[in-house]
Protein backbone atom coordinates (compact mmCIF):
# COMPACT_ATOMS: atom_id res chain seq x y z
CA UNK A 1 0.00 0.00 0.00
CA UNK A 2 1.41 3.57 -0.72
CA UNK A 3 0.57 6.78 1.75
CA UNK A 4 3.10 5.41 4.59
CA UNK A 5 -0.07 3.10 6.06
CA UNK A 6 -0.68 -0.38 6.78
CA UNK A 7 -3.85 -2.94 6.97
CA UNK A 8 -4.81 -4.05 10.46
CA UNK A 9 -4.19 -7.29 11.40
CA UNK A 10 -6.50 -7.10 14.68
CA UNK A 11 -9.56 -5.51 13.06
CA UNK A 12 -12.44 -7.73 12.45
CA UNK A 13 -11.80 -7.19 8.63
CA UNK A 14 -8.25 -7.93 7.48
CA UNK A 15 -8.66 -5.06 4.42
CA UNK A 16 -8.81 -2.22 7.09
CA UNK A 17 -7.10 0.49 7.01
CA UNK A 18 -5.06 0.93 10.29
CA UNK A 19 -2.90 4.55 11.70
CA UNK A 20 0.52 3.99 13.32
CA UNK A 21 0.11 3.69 16.78
CA UNK A 22 3.37 4.32 18.68
CA UNK A 23 4.88 7.04 17.45
CA UNK A 24 8.55 8.42 18.60
CA UNK A 25 9.00 12.62 18.58
CA UNK A 26 12.61 13.50 17.84
CA UNK A 27 13.78 17.15 19.05
CA UNK A 28 16.89 18.41 17.30
CA UNK A 29 18.26 22.11 17.31
CA UNK A 30 16.48 22.88 13.23
CA UNK A 31 14.07 20.49 13.24
CA UNK A 32 11.46 17.71 15.06
CA UNK A 33 11.30 14.46 13.55
CA UNK A 34 7.96 12.22 13.94
CA UNK A 35 8.26 8.76 12.90
CA UNK A 36 6.37 5.22 13.62
CA UNK A 37 7.97 2.58 16.27
CA UNK A 38 6.26 0.00 13.73
CA UNK A 39 7.52 1.48 10.85
CA UNK A 40 10.73 3.20 11.72
CA UNK A 41 11.36 4.49 7.81
CA UNK A 42 7.99 6.16 7.82
CA UNK A 43 7.51 9.75 9.67
CA UNK A 44 8.53 13.38 8.26
CA UNK A 45 10.75 15.97 9.46
CA UNK A 46 9.11 19.39 10.17
CA UNK A 47 11.91 22.25 10.21
CA UNK A 48 12.11 24.68 13.50
CA UNK A 49 12.53 27.95 11.38
CA UNK A 50 9.03 28.19 9.21
CA UNK A 51 7.63 24.58 9.66
CA UNK A 52 8.47 23.40 6.17
CA UNK A 53 7.11 19.49 6.17
CA UNK A 54 9.22 16.83 4.21
CA UNK A 55 8.49 13.09 4.30
CA UNK A 56 11.09 10.90 6.14
CA UNK A 57 13.60 10.07 2.89
CA UNK A 58 15.11 6.94 4.81
CA UNK A 59 18.12 8.19 5.62
CA UNK A 60 18.77 8.42 9.21
CA UNK A 61 20.36 11.88 10.99
CA UNK A 62 24.07 11.20 11.89
CA UNK A 63 23.46 13.34 15.17
CA UNK A 64 21.34 12.49 17.98
CA UNK A 65 18.41 14.19 18.96
CA UNK A 66 18.31 16.48 21.87
CA UNK A 67 15.02 15.13 23.44
CA UNK A 68 13.21 12.16 22.30
CA UNK A 69 9.60 11.08 23.73
CA UNK A 70 6.57 9.21 22.98
CA UNK A 71 3.37 10.94 21.25
CA UNK A 72 -0.03 9.78 20.15
CA UNK A 73 -0.80 10.75 17.56
CA UNK A 74 -0.81 14.06 14.93
CA UNK A 75 -3.53 16.00 15.04
CA UNK A 76 -1.91 18.10 12.36
CA UNK A 77 -0.25 21.78 11.54
CA UNK A 78 -1.56 25.36 11.82
CA UNK A 79 0.19 28.58 9.78
CA UNK A 80 0.02 31.85 11.70
CA UNK A 81 2.23 34.77 10.86
CA UNK A 82 5.46 33.99 11.74
CA UNK A 83 5.50 29.83 10.93
CA UNK A 84 4.17 26.80 11.43
CA UNK A 85 3.07 25.37 14.53
CA UNK A 86 2.59 21.24 14.74
CA UNK A 87 -0.31 19.78 17.31
CA UNK A 88 0.27 16.43 18.74
CA UNK A 89 -1.15 14.16 21.01
CA UNK A 90 1.24 13.80 24.49
CA UNK A 91 -1.43 11.86 26.23
CA UNK A 92 -4.63 9.95 26.05
CA UNK A 93 -6.59 7.17 27.78
CA UNK A 94 -8.66 4.41 26.47
CA UNK A 95 -12.68 5.39 26.94
CA UNK A 96 -13.74 1.72 25.59
CA UNK A 97 -14.85 0.48 22.16
CA UNK A 98 -17.35 1.25 19.34
CA UNK A 99 -18.55 -1.52 17.51
CA UNK A 100 -15.14 -3.19 18.54
CA UNK A 101 -12.39 -1.05 17.93
CA UNK A 102 -10.64 0.69 20.93
CA UNK A 103 -11.49 3.97 21.39
CA UNK A 104 -9.48 7.14 23.11
CA UNK A 105 -10.05 10.01 24.51
CA UNK A 106 -7.01 12.88 23.96
CA UNK A 107 -6.40 14.00 27.88
CA UNK A 108 -3.03 16.41 26.48
CA UNK A 109 -2.35 18.25 23.65
CA UNK A 110 1.22 20.02 22.94
CA UNK A 111 1.78 22.96 20.10
CA UNK A 112 5.21 22.71 18.67
CA UNK A 113 6.34 26.03 17.48
CA UNK A 114 8.27 26.21 14.19
CA UNK A 115 8.62 30.10 14.17
CA UNK A 116 12.34 31.32 14.57
CA UNK A 117 11.78 33.65 11.65
CA UNK A 118 9.17 35.40 14.42
CA UNK A 119 12.47 37.41 15.25
CA UNK A 120 12.56 38.95 12.14
CA UNK A 121 9.20 40.54 11.91
CA UNK A 122 8.23 43.71 12.98
CA UNK A 123 6.90 44.53 16.75
CA UNK A 124 3.22 44.47 15.32
CA UNK A 125 3.64 41.36 13.72
CA UNK A 126 5.36 39.90 17.29
CA UNK A 127 2.25 41.34 18.96
CA UNK A 128 -0.14 39.63 16.28
CA UNK A 129 1.50 36.51 16.72
CA UNK A 130 1.30 36.36 20.76
CA UNK A 131 -2.46 36.73 20.70
CA UNK A 132 -2.79 33.89 18.14
CA UNK A 133 -0.33 32.11 20.66
CA UNK A 134 -2.45 32.55 23.08
CA UNK A 135 -5.70 31.03 21.24
CA UNK A 136 -3.45 27.89 20.59
CA UNK A 137 -2.98 27.31 24.18
CA UNK A 138 -6.58 27.48 24.50
CA UNK A 139 -7.30 25.38 22.15
CA UNK A 140 -4.84 22.49 23.45
CA UNK A 141 -6.86 22.21 26.26
CA UNK A 142 -10.57 21.54 24.09
CA UNK A 143 -12.11 19.38 26.00
CA UNK A 144 -14.11 16.05 24.36
CA UNK A 145 -11.94 15.02 21.63
CA UNK A 146 -12.08 10.95 20.99
CA UNK A 147 -10.47 9.08 18.22
CA UNK A 148 -9.82 5.52 17.01
CA UNK A 149 -6.22 4.09 15.07
CA UNK A 150 -8.25 2.01 13.63
CA UNK A 151 -12.04 2.82 12.56
CA UNK A 152 -13.48 6.30 11.55
CA UNK A 153 -15.76 7.11 14.76
CA UNK A 154 -17.34 10.15 12.43
CA UNK A 155 -19.70 7.57 10.79
CA UNK A 156 -22.96 6.39 12.71
CA UNK A 157 -23.30 2.73 12.92
CA UNK A 158 -26.25 2.42 9.95
CA UNK A 159 -25.02 5.18 7.63
CA UNK A 160 -21.47 2.76 7.44
CA UNK A 161 -23.21 -0.59 7.42
CA UNK A 162 -24.89 1.14 3.84
CA UNK A 163 -21.00 2.21 2.60
CA UNK A 164 -19.68 0.30 -0.77
CA UNK A 165 -17.57 -2.54 -0.22
CA UNK A 166 -13.68 -1.64 0.28
CA UNK A 167 -14.69 1.78 1.96
CA UNK A 168 -13.07 0.78 4.96
CA UNK A 169 -9.72 -0.18 3.44
CA UNK A 170 -9.49 3.80 2.99
CA UNK A 171 -7.22 6.15 4.69
CA UNK A 172 -9.16 7.31 7.87
CA UNK A 173 -9.16 11.05 6.91
CA UNK A 174 -11.09 9.87 3.10
CA UNK A 175 -13.66 8.14 5.27
CA UNK A 176 -15.09 10.76 7.59
CA UNK A 177 -17.87 12.66 7.73
CA UNK A 178 -16.52 16.35 7.21
CA UNK A 179 -18.94 17.69 9.24
CA UNK A 180 -17.58 15.72 12.37
CA UNK A 181 -13.56 15.80 12.13
CA UNK A 182 -12.91 18.93 14.50
CA UNK A 183 -9.11 18.73 12.94
CA UNK A 184 -9.81 18.83 8.99
CA UNK A 185 -8.15 22.69 8.54
CA UNK A 186 -5.42 20.73 10.88
CA UNK A 187 -4.81 18.16 7.94
CA UNK A 188 -4.05 20.08 4.58
CA UNK A 189 -0.34 19.38 4.55
CA UNK A 190 0.05 16.23 5.69
CA UNK A 191 -2.64 14.83 3.07
CA UNK A 192 -0.71 17.04 0.48
CA UNK A 193 2.57 14.98 1.44
CA UNK A 194 0.31 11.73 1.71
CA UNK A 195 1.05 10.96 5.17
CA UNK A 196 -1.76 8.72 5.73
CA UNK A 197 -0.92 6.57 8.41
CA UNK A 198 -0.52 9.44 10.84
CA UNK A 199 -3.54 11.15 10.01
CA UNK A 200 -6.23 10.91 12.90
CA UNK A 201 -9.72 12.24 12.42
CA UNK A 202 -9.99 14.00 15.73
CA UNK A 203 -14.29 13.85 16.98
CA UNK A 204 -15.44 16.27 19.50
CA UNK A 205 -18.35 15.36 21.25
CA UNK A 206 -19.00 12.86 24.22
CA UNK A 207 -18.28 9.12 24.32
CA UNK A 208 -19.82 6.91 27.36
CA UNK A 209 -20.16 3.11 27.57
CA UNK A 210 -21.31 0.61 30.43
CA UNK A 211 -22.30 -2.63 30.71
CA UNK A 212 -26.04 -4.16 31.63
CA UNK A 213 -27.02 -7.11 32.96
CA UNK A 214 -30.91 -7.91 32.72
CA UNK A 215 -32.04 -10.94 33.91
CA UNK A 216 -28.19 -12.29 34.24
CA UNK A 217 -27.74 -11.20 29.91
CA UNK A 218 -24.87 -8.91 29.33
CA UNK A 219 -26.20 -6.08 27.35
CA UNK A 220 -23.60 -3.19 26.11
CA UNK A 221 -24.75 0.19 25.49
CA UNK A 222 -23.22 2.92 24.04
CA UNK A 223 -23.91 6.85 23.99
CA UNK A 224 -21.74 8.42 21.62
CA UNK A 225 -22.23 12.18 20.62
CA UNK A 226 -20.66 13.83 17.11
CA UNK A 227 -20.47 18.08 17.13
CA UNK A 228 -20.61 19.13 14.06
CA UNK A 229 -17.67 21.59 13.37
CA UNK A 230 -19.68 23.96 10.81
CA UNK A 231 -20.52 26.57 12.84
CA UNK A 232 -18.49 26.14 16.33
CA UNK A 233 -18.57 27.85 18.73
CA UNK A 234 -19.53 29.10 22.00
CA UNK A 235 -22.96 29.69 23.67
CA UNK A 236 -23.56 33.47 23.33
CA UNK A 237 -21.30 33.91 20.35
CA UNK A 238 -22.48 31.38 18.22
CA UNK A 239 -26.33 31.07 18.06
CA UNK A 240 -28.96 30.29 15.05
CA UNK A 241 -28.28 29.50 11.60
CA UNK A 242 -25.75 30.62 9.01
CA UNK A 243 -26.90 31.50 5.44
CA UNK A 244 -26.32 27.65 4.54
CA UNK A 245 -28.40 26.30 6.87
CA UNK A 246 -25.74 25.43 9.61
CA UNK A 247 -27.01 26.15 12.60
CA UNK A 248 -24.73 26.23 16.40
CA UNK A 249 -24.36 23.69 18.95
CA UNK A 250 -25.53 20.84 16.13
CA UNK A 251 -25.03 17.25 17.37
CA UNK A 252 -26.23 13.85 16.35
CA UNK A 253 -26.53 11.54 19.23
CA UNK A 254 -26.30 7.49 18.74
CA UNK A 255 -27.52 4.99 20.81
CA UNK A 256 -26.29 1.62 20.54
CA UNK A 257 -27.00 -1.46 21.95
CA UNK A 258 -25.02 -4.90 22.01
CA UNK A 259 -26.50 -8.38 22.65
CA UNK A 260 -24.90 -11.66 21.71
CA UNK A 261 -24.22 -10.56 17.94
CA UNK A 262 -27.29 -8.28 17.43
CA UNK A 263 -26.52 -4.28 17.42
CA UNK A 264 -28.89 -1.56 17.42
CA UNK A 265 -28.54 2.13 17.19
CA UNK A 266 -30.84 4.93 17.23
CA UNK A 267 -30.20 8.62 16.39
CA UNK A 268 -31.28 11.50 17.39
CA UNK A 269 -30.16 14.85 16.60
CA UNK A 270 -29.76 18.51 18.49
CA UNK A 271 -29.42 22.33 17.09
CA UNK A 272 -30.23 25.91 17.43
CA UNK A 273 -33.31 27.25 15.89
CA UNK A 274 -32.43 27.49 12.28
CA UNK A 275 -33.41 31.39 11.95
CA UNK A 276 -30.98 34.13 11.94
CA UNK A 277 -30.73 35.46 15.51
CA UNK A 278 -28.48 36.43 18.28
CA UNK A 279 -28.01 37.34 21.92
CA UNK A 280 -25.41 39.40 22.48
CA UNK A 281 -23.91 39.15 25.95
CA UNK A 282 -24.61 42.62 27.81
CA UNK A 283 -24.04 42.03 31.57
CA UNK A 284 -27.32 41.11 32.23
CA UNK A 285 -28.19 37.94 33.63
CA UNK A 286 -30.41 36.40 30.34
CA UNK A 287 -29.57 38.96 27.52
CA UNK A 288 -32.27 39.86 25.02
CA UNK A 289 -33.26 37.86 22.41
CA UNK A 290 -33.30 39.38 18.66
CA UNK A 291 -34.28 38.14 15.52
CA UNK A 292 -32.53 38.98 12.81
CA UNK A 293 -35.13 40.25 9.97
CA UNK A 294 -33.31 38.73 6.54
CA UNK A 295 -35.29 37.85 3.00
CA UNK A 296 -33.03 35.05 3.51
CA UNK A 297 -34.82 33.12 6.24
CA UNK A 298 -36.95 31.28 4.69
CA UNK A 299 -34.23 29.81 2.07
CA UNK A 300 -32.07 29.22 5.24
CA UNK A 301 -34.76 27.02 7.22
CA UNK A 302 -35.35 25.38 3.96
CA UNK A 303 -31.44 24.65 3.52
CA UNK A 304 -31.65 23.17 6.79
CA UNK A 305 -34.14 20.61 6.44
CA UNK A 306 -32.88 19.88 3.36
CA UNK A 307 -30.14 18.52 4.28
CA UNK A 308 -31.58 16.70 7.41
CA UNK A 309 -33.63 15.07 5.12
CA UNK A 310 -30.57 13.87 2.10
CA UNK A 311 -28.65 12.70 5.61
CA UNK A 312 -31.49 10.99 8.08
CA UNK A 313 -35.35 10.84 6.83
CA UNK A 314 -38.59 12.62 7.50
CA UNK A 315 -37.43 14.99 10.77
CA UNK A 316 -39.50 15.84 13.54
CA UNK A 317 -38.40 18.75 15.10
CA UNK A 318 -39.62 19.06 18.95
CA UNK A 319 -39.21 22.67 19.95
CA UNK A 320 -38.74 22.71 23.94
CA UNK A 321 -38.67 26.69 24.10
CA UNK A 322 -41.55 28.55 26.69
CA UNK A 323 -44.13 30.08 24.80
CA UNK A 324 -43.86 33.32 26.14
CA UNK A 325 -41.18 36.54 26.34
CA UNK A 326 -38.43 36.37 23.61
CA UNK A 327 -38.57 32.92 23.61
CA UNK A 328 -42.07 32.78 22.55
CA UNK A 329 -41.34 35.14 19.67
CA UNK A 330 -38.49 32.92 18.43
CA UNK A 331 -40.58 29.52 18.84
CA UNK A 332 -43.62 30.80 17.28
CA UNK A 333 -41.17 32.29 13.87
CA UNK A 334 -39.84 28.88 14.11
CA UNK A 335 -43.51 27.55 13.92
CA UNK A 336 -44.36 29.39 11.02
CA UNK A 337 -41.51 29.00 8.76
CA UNK A 338 -41.92 25.33 9.17
CA UNK A 339 -45.05 24.92 8.56
CA UNK A 340 -45.17 24.60 5.05
CA UNK A 341 -41.80 22.35 5.24
CA UNK A 342 -42.06 18.95 3.97
CA UNK A 343 -40.81 15.92 5.62
CA UNK A 344 -40.41 18.28 8.57
CA UNK A 345 -43.20 17.86 11.42
CA UNK A 346 -42.89 21.20 13.94
CA UNK A 347 -44.27 20.19 17.58
CA UNK A 348 -43.99 22.77 20.29
CA UNK A 349 -43.43 21.50 23.62
CA UNK A 350 -43.11 24.06 26.88
CA UNK A 351 -41.08 22.31 28.92
CA UNK A 352 -40.77 24.73 31.15
CA UNK A 353 -44.79 25.11 31.52
CA UNK A 354 -45.07 21.41 31.23
CA UNK A 355 -42.26 19.93 33.27
CA UNK A 356 -41.04 22.69 35.82
CA UNK A 357 -37.60 21.63 37.61
CA UNK A 358 -39.28 18.26 38.57
CA UNK A 359 -41.71 16.54 37.18
CA UNK A 360 -39.45 14.45 34.72
CA UNK A 361 -42.25 12.05 33.95
CA UNK A 362 -44.30 14.96 32.42
CA UNK A 363 -42.29 14.28 29.54
CA UNK A 364 -44.94 11.46 28.96
CA UNK A 365 -47.42 13.88 27.55
CA UNK A 366 -44.81 14.55 24.63
CA UNK A 367 -44.23 10.85 24.05
CA UNK A 368 -47.82 10.25 23.51
CA UNK A 369 -48.07 12.97 21.08
CA UNK A 370 -44.74 11.50 19.27
CA UNK A 371 -45.19 7.38 19.87
CA UNK A 372 -47.08 6.84 16.26
CA UNK A 373 -44.49 9.05 14.21
CA UNK A 374 -41.52 7.18 16.22
CA UNK A 375 -42.65 3.76 15.51
CA UNK A 376 -42.83 4.56 12.24
CA UNK A 377 -39.32 6.09 12.33
CA UNK A 378 -38.03 2.66 14.22
CA UNK A 379 -34.09 2.35 14.89
CA UNK A 380 -31.47 0.42 13.17
CA UNK A 381 -30.93 -3.44 14.20
CA UNK A 382 -28.55 -6.04 12.56
CA UNK A 383 -28.44 -9.66 13.95
CA UNK A 384 -25.82 -11.28 14.76
CA UNK A 385 -24.82 -12.67 11.06
CA UNK A 386 -24.64 -9.14 9.98
CA UNK A 387 -28.47 -9.37 8.00
CA UNK A 388 -30.13 -5.89 8.71
CA UNK A 389 -33.94 -6.35 10.10
CA UNK A 390 -34.75 -2.57 10.70
CA UNK A 391 -33.90 0.83 9.18
CA UNK A 392 -34.20 3.97 10.72
CA UNK A 393 -36.15 5.83 8.63
CA UNK A 394 -36.52 9.31 10.11
CA UNK A 395 -34.86 11.05 12.63
CA UNK A 396 -36.30 13.58 16.08
CA UNK A 397 -34.60 16.95 15.85
CA UNK A 398 -34.49 18.34 19.37
CA UNK A 399 -34.16 22.20 20.41
CA UNK A 400 -34.44 24.75 23.55
CA UNK A 401 -32.36 27.71 23.59
CA UNK A 402 -29.12 26.53 24.11
CA UNK A 403 -29.65 22.49 23.26
CA UNK A 404 -28.46 21.73 26.27
CA UNK A 405 -30.40 21.07 29.45
CA UNK A 406 -34.04 20.81 28.61
CA UNK A 407 -32.58 18.98 25.22
CA UNK A 408 -30.26 16.74 26.90
CA UNK A 409 -33.60 15.73 29.51
CA UNK A 410 -35.97 15.02 26.41
CA UNK A 411 -33.29 13.37 24.64
CA UNK A 412 -32.68 10.79 27.21
CA UNK A 413 -37.02 9.85 27.77
CA UNK A 414 -37.14 9.29 24.59
CA UNK A 415 -33.90 7.28 24.28
CA UNK A 416 -34.83 5.41 27.35
CA UNK A 417 -38.60 3.93 25.13
CA UNK A 418 -36.48 3.20 22.24
CA UNK A 419 -34.17 1.38 24.13
CA UNK A 420 -37.12 -1.00 25.69
CA UNK A 421 -38.15 -1.35 22.04
CA UNK A 422 -34.61 -2.55 21.37
CA UNK A 423 -34.21 -5.07 24.33
CA UNK A 424 -37.69 -6.38 23.46
CA UNK A 425 -36.83 -6.75 19.76
CA UNK A 426 -33.71 -8.61 20.69
CA UNK A 427 -35.12 -10.51 23.16
CA UNK A 428 -33.26 -9.53 26.28
CA UNK A 429 -36.93 -8.62 27.63
CA UNK A 430 -40.52 -9.71 27.38
CA UNK A 431 -42.71 -7.17 25.30
CA UNK A 432 -43.98 -5.77 28.37
CA UNK A 433 -41.17 -5.29 30.62
CA UNK A 434 -39.23 -2.24 30.54
CA UNK A 435 -35.72 -1.13 31.63
CA UNK A 436 -36.89 1.18 34.63
CA UNK A 437 -38.06 -1.77 36.73
CA UNK A 438 -34.54 -2.86 36.82
CA UNK A 439 -33.28 -0.59 39.68
CA UNK A 440 -29.57 -0.54 39.34
CA UNK A 441 -29.63 -1.00 35.67
CA UNK A 442 -31.78 1.84 35.00
CA UNK A 443 -29.68 4.08 37.22
CA UNK A 444 -26.74 3.26 34.83
CA UNK A 445 -28.64 3.84 32.02
CA UNK A 446 -29.19 7.33 33.76
CA UNK A 447 -26.06 8.61 34.99
CA UNK A 448 -24.57 7.80 30.95
CA UNK A 449 -26.94 10.08 29.80
CA UNK A 450 -26.38 12.56 32.46
CA UNK A 451 -22.48 12.43 32.19
CA UNK A 452 -22.89 12.58 28.78
CA UNK A 453 -24.93 16.10 29.02
CA UNK A 454 -22.54 17.72 31.14
CA UNK A 455 -19.42 17.19 28.63
CA UNK A 456 -22.11 18.16 25.77
CA UNK A 457 -22.16 21.02 28.10
CA UNK A 458 -18.84 21.70 28.93
CA UNK A 459 -17.86 21.94 25.31
CA UNK A 460 -20.92 24.53 24.44
CA UNK A 461 -21.14 26.70 27.82
CA UNK A 462 -18.01 25.84 29.49
CA UNK A 463 -19.72 24.57 32.19
CA UNK A 464 -21.96 21.09 33.67
CA UNK A 465 -25.34 20.90 32.53
CA UNK A 466 -28.62 22.21 34.51
CA UNK A 467 -31.16 19.76 35.10
CA UNK A 468 -28.52 16.90 35.50
CA UNK A 469 -30.50 15.49 38.84
CA UNK A 470 -33.43 15.02 36.37
CA UNK A 471 -31.69 13.09 34.08
CA UNK A 472 -29.88 11.06 36.59
CA UNK A 473 -32.07 10.68 39.40
CA UNK A 474 -35.70 12.07 37.81
CA UNK A 475 -36.16 14.55 40.24
CA UNK A 476 -34.26 17.36 41.34
CA UNK A 477 -32.07 17.11 44.66
CA UNK A 478 -30.77 19.99 47.04
CA UNK A 479 -27.30 19.08 46.07
CA UNK A 480 -28.24 19.12 42.49
CA UNK A 481 -29.94 22.59 43.15
CA UNK A 482 -26.83 23.97 44.84
CA UNK A 483 -24.92 22.65 41.27
CA UNK A 484 -26.62 23.78 39.26
CA UNK A 485 -26.70 27.32 40.97
CA UNK A 486 -23.25 27.35 40.89
CA UNK A 487 -23.37 26.31 37.12
CA UNK A 488 -25.23 29.49 36.37
CA UNK A 489 -23.14 31.62 37.95
CA UNK A 490 -20.66 30.17 36.38
CA UNK A 491 -21.72 30.70 32.68
CA UNK A 492 -22.64 34.05 33.53
CA UNK A 493 -19.03 34.73 34.13
CA UNK A 494 -17.73 32.65 31.18
CA UNK A 495 -20.19 34.18 28.96
CA UNK A 496 -19.22 37.81 29.72
CA UNK A 497 -15.81 37.50 30.29
CA UNK A 498 -14.15 34.27 28.72
CA UNK A 499 -15.98 33.32 26.06
CA UNK A 500 -14.53 35.90 23.26
CA UNK A 501 -11.11 34.25 23.63
CA UNK A 502 -12.77 30.72 23.52
CA UNK A 503 -14.86 31.78 20.61
CA UNK A 504 -11.80 33.40 18.87
CA UNK A 505 -9.73 29.91 19.34
CA UNK A 506 -12.91 27.68 17.81
CA UNK A 507 -13.01 30.05 14.22
CA UNK A 508 -9.08 30.06 14.38
CA UNK A 509 -8.71 26.37 14.03
CA UNK A 510 -11.88 25.74 12.33
CA UNK A 511 -10.44 27.72 9.53
CA UNK A 512 -13.62 30.24 9.96
CA UNK A 513 -10.75 32.54 10.20
CA UNK A 514 -7.64 32.85 7.30
CA UNK A 515 -4.24 34.09 9.27
CA UNK A 516 -2.91 36.59 7.00
CA UNK A 517 -0.01 39.32 6.89
CA UNK A 518 -1.89 42.48 6.77
CA UNK A 519 -2.78 43.62 10.41
CA UNK A 520 -6.64 42.14 10.14
CA UNK A 521 -5.94 41.23 13.86
CA UNK A 522 -5.02 45.09 14.73
CA UNK A 523 -8.21 45.93 12.78
CA UNK A 524 -10.51 43.78 15.05
CA UNK A 525 -8.73 44.53 18.02
CA UNK A 526 -10.62 45.57 21.23
CA UNK A 527 -10.43 47.38 24.30
CA UNK A 528 -11.91 46.13 27.37
CA UNK A 529 -13.38 49.18 29.90
CA UNK A 530 -14.11 46.86 32.23
CA UNK A 531 -10.94 46.78 34.98
CA UNK A 532 -11.23 50.14 34.85
CA UNK A 533 -15.36 50.15 35.55
CA UNK A 534 -14.88 47.67 38.12
CA UNK A 535 -12.02 49.87 39.81
CA UNK A 536 -13.93 53.03 40.04
CA UNK A 537 -16.88 51.27 40.81
CA UNK A 538 -15.30 49.11 43.89
CA UNK A 539 -13.02 52.41 44.88
CA UNK A 540 -16.62 54.23 44.85
CA UNK A 541 -18.51 52.04 46.92
CA UNK A 542 -15.34 52.06 49.51
CA UNK A 543 -15.49 55.88 49.91
CA UNK A 544 -19.16 55.94 50.24
CA UNK A 545 -19.00 53.48 52.95
CA UNK A 546 -16.25 54.98 54.77
CA UNK A 547 -17.64 58.03 54.88
CA UNK A 548 -20.48 57.28 55.94
CA UNK A 549 -19.20 55.76 59.01
CA UNK A 550 -17.77 60.04 59.56
CA UNK A 551 -21.72 61.34 58.55
CA UNK A 552 -22.50 61.09 62.12
CA UNK A 553 -19.83 63.54 63.03
CA UNK A 554 -20.72 66.42 61.15
CA UNK A 555 -22.81 67.07 57.72
CA UNK A 556 -20.08 68.12 55.79
CA UNK A 557 -19.00 63.79 55.50
CA UNK A 558 -23.05 63.43 55.51
CA UNK A 559 -22.74 65.32 52.00
CA UNK A 560 -19.66 63.66 50.94
CA UNK A 561 -21.40 60.47 51.17
CA UNK A 562 -24.77 61.57 49.19
CA UNK A 563 -21.64 62.60 46.72
CA UNK A 564 -19.75 59.31 46.71
CA UNK A 565 -22.99 57.24 46.56
CA UNK A 566 -24.71 59.17 43.78
CA UNK A 567 -21.44 59.09 41.30
CA UNK A 568 -21.30 55.62 42.18
CA UNK A 569 -24.92 54.72 41.42
CA UNK A 570 -24.15 57.06 38.38
CA UNK A 571 -21.47 54.91 37.11
CA UNK A 572 -23.51 51.66 37.66
CA UNK A 573 -26.11 53.12 35.57
CA UNK A 574 -23.26 54.14 32.15
CA UNK A 575 -21.98 50.34 33.13
CA UNK A 576 -25.48 48.82 32.65
CA UNK A 577 -26.66 51.22 29.52
CA UNK A 578 -23.11 49.81 27.90
CA UNK A 579 -23.22 46.50 29.17
CA UNK A 580 -21.76 45.37 25.62
CA UNK A 581 -18.57 47.12 25.64
CA UNK A 582 -17.30 45.53 29.01
CA UNK A 583 -17.96 42.10 27.95
CA UNK A 584 -15.71 39.51 26.22
CA UNK A 585 -15.85 39.92 22.32
CA UNK A 586 -14.32 37.84 19.60
CA UNK A 587 -11.82 39.82 17.54
CA UNK A 588 -11.32 37.64 14.28
CA UNK A 589 -14.89 36.85 13.00
CA UNK A 590 -18.70 38.32 13.60
CA UNK A 591 -21.68 37.18 13.96
CA UNK A 592 -21.57 34.66 11.43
Amino acid sequence: MDGGFSSSSSSSSGGNFKLYEQLELQEFPDKFVVKSVEAPDQGFVIARRDGTIEPLDGDSSSASPSKTSTIYGVVGTIRLLAGNYLLVITSRIEVGNYLGFPVYRVTSMKFLSCNEVLKLSTAQEKKDEAYFMALLKTVQSTPGLYFSYETDLTLNFQRRRKLIEGWMAKPLWKQADPRFVWNKNLLDELIEFKLDGFIIPLLQGSFQTTQLKLKDLPVTLTIFSRRCTRRLGTRMWRRGANLEGDVANFIETEQLAEFEGFKSSLLQIRGSIPLLWEQIVDLSYKPRLKIIDDEQTSNVVERHFHDLFQRYGETIAVDLTDKHGDEGELSKAFANETQNLPNVRYVPFDFHHICGNSNFENLKVLYEQLSELLEKQGYFLVDAEGNILEDQKGIVRSNCIDCLDRTNVTQSYLAQKCLDAQLQRMGVLDSTESITVFDEEYQKFRTLWAEHGDEISLEYAGTYALKGDLVRYGKQTFGGMIRDGMSALSRYYLNNFQDGIRQDAADLISGHYTVRRDGSVRQMESFSYLPVASALLIGGLTLTSFTLQQAGRNAHQFMSSVLWAGMTAGLAAVVKANGRQFCSRPRLCGLV
